[in-house]
């Protein structure tokens, strides 16, 4: 196992070993050299999704993000921003494995307040905190993604397409309701 401090990260883990998923755990401290340039590395490797497997980085954010007035939550629900870097190096991995794995960002949500869960599938509680996943395709964040800001290089999906495209990452490998631990 790798030793891990993002939160996100853990919940995912815990959610594949809870499921019996096999994944394999990606040490990203440090970058690969591929072709002479430095290469992001993926968070996980998961396998046997029926045919293809799966080169995830995991993309921890809030649901909704911030707070507003007296504690409400008027943030956006779902913010999908990556960067530049995260997207082009998961394409050249995704090259790099071949046909059998497509490359994935899950979105994992920390849901902040109970009255979101509605909207939401397959929540998942860890250490205290609740999680939902969300998968979605490189190549359809590829297509849709529009610059976000150019001093951190960063994209996001418009919120109505990215919700038209992602699904949640439980549908995906086909698994029952994964139990909280």
């Amino acid at each position: 196992m790798v030793l891990r401090h993002n939160h996100y990260e853990v919940a995912f883990e815990e959610y594949l070993r809870g499921a019996c998923v096999p994944y394999v755990a990606v040490d990203e401290t440090r970058r690969a050299l591929l072709a002479n340039s430095s290469l992001k590395s993926m968070d996980f490797i998961v396998y046997g999704c029926g045919s293809e497997n799966l080169l995830i980085d995991i993309k921890g954010r809030q649901f909704p993000t911030g707070l507003g007035e007296e504690g409400n939550n008027s943030g956006h629900k779902w913010v999908n921003w990556a960067t530049n870097d995260d997207v082009l190096s998961l394409l050249q991995w995704e090259q790099v494995f071949g046909e059998n794995f497509a490359a994935c960002f899950v979105f994992a949500y920390e849901v902040l307040d109970k009255r979101w869960y509605r909207e939401l599938e397959d929540l998942f509680v860890y250490q205290d905190r609740t999680y939902a996943f969300y998968l979605i395709r490189v190549r359809d964040y590829y297509v849709h993604m529009k610059r976000l800001s150019e001093s951190w290089d960063t994209y996001s999906v418009p919120a109505r397409i990215y919700r038209q495209t992602i699904i949640p990452f439980r549908r995906q490998l086909q698994l029952e309701p994964i139990p909280s631990s």
